[in-house]
């Protein structure tokens, strides 16, 4: 299985550190992505474990036209850039356009392409020419082995021994999704490091109205479930204030609680990880 490299940080997959993807859905201000990405900073470098910071400069999926969208690229990358430059972190954002990779490429570390657009051929070709490490989301409407065709399309533009997948739930008849566990193994056969998003995962998509709402409370038991089952890092969506966050609050881990989580998250990829390349592959 391919370890991938985060340039100038670290290494994600199979005898590497635990990755933990974090921040609040959108670029709220300046001050709130300081507020946590230094806090989850120094959480990841008491617990030893890999960090990325992510907020989306613009959520082009958003439910309804009035839904806070973010800054914009432009505004978005300058903050992103601040972070990064001010705490050392690697940072992360979604690319919706294929226009967008290149400027999103100066400044990011990783490229995230949004479970909505994990068949867009152009955007993915796009992220796998860039040069960046990509974060390839499986959509909510694919099955775990049709990946092989997403994978296969980024390995044919040169990017495959940068690419991650990262799981999200499945859709689960109307405004709900389903984690299938069954989806880690099959992932991790196609040779890429397996990240699990707990907070998306638990979302209620338009569950809300005019926006998504979610079920936070599962978030925990998701995320052990998925450590357990064989992933290389963790994807969260964190603010301090969930219940007044502009996008996704309803699915938001409390940013006081990400702590105790991580610990629990660690005790079990501990314990399975001896195990993991000894399972039969599907």
């Amino acid at each position: 299985m391919t370890t991938v490299a985060i340039p100038g940080h670290f290494e994600v997959g199979p005898g590497r550190p635990f990755l933990f993807i974090g921040g609040p859905c959108v670029l709220e201000s300046q001050a709130l992505a300081e507020e946590v990405a230094g806090t989850l900073a120094e959480v990841a470098d008491r617990l030893g474990i890999s960090y990325v910071f992510k907020a989306s400069f613009d959520k082009a999926n958003r439910t309804s036209l009035d839904s806070y969208r973010g800054p914009g690229l432009v505004q978005g990358l300058k903050t992103l850039a601040a972070i990064r430059e001010k705490f050392g972190v690697a940072v992360t954002s979604d690319v919706h356009e294929v226009a967008q990779v290149a400027p999103a490429a100066e400044v990011l570390d990783l490229l995230q392409i949004p479970a909505f657009l994990c068949r867009q051929t152009d955007l993915l070709v796009a992220a796998a020419q860039s040069g960046k490490p990509v974060s390839l989301k499986k959509g909510q409407f694919v099955s775990p082995w049709d990946m092989q065709h997403a994978v296969g399309k980024i390995r044919a533009a040169g990017g495959g021994k940068r690419l991650m997948l990262i799981e999200r739930g499945a859709t689960f008849g109307y405004n709900n999704l389903v984690v299938d566990m069954r989806s880690f193994p099959v992932l991790r056969a196609m040779g890429c490091p397996v990240i699990f998003d707990a907070t998306h995962s638990v979302q209620l998509p338009g569950g809300a109205g005019g926006s998504s709402a979610g079920q936070r409370e599962f978030i925990p038991t998701l995320a052990r479930a998925a450590v357990a089952a064989g992933i290389d890092g963790i994807f969260m969506e964190v603010h301090p204030h969930p219940a007044k966050a502009l996008c996704d609050g309803p699915n938001s881990m409390p940013l006081g609680q990400v702590e105790a989580l991580l610990r629990q998250l660690l005790a079990i990829h501990r314990t399975v990880s001896p195990f993991l390349n000894t399972d039969a592959q599907p």
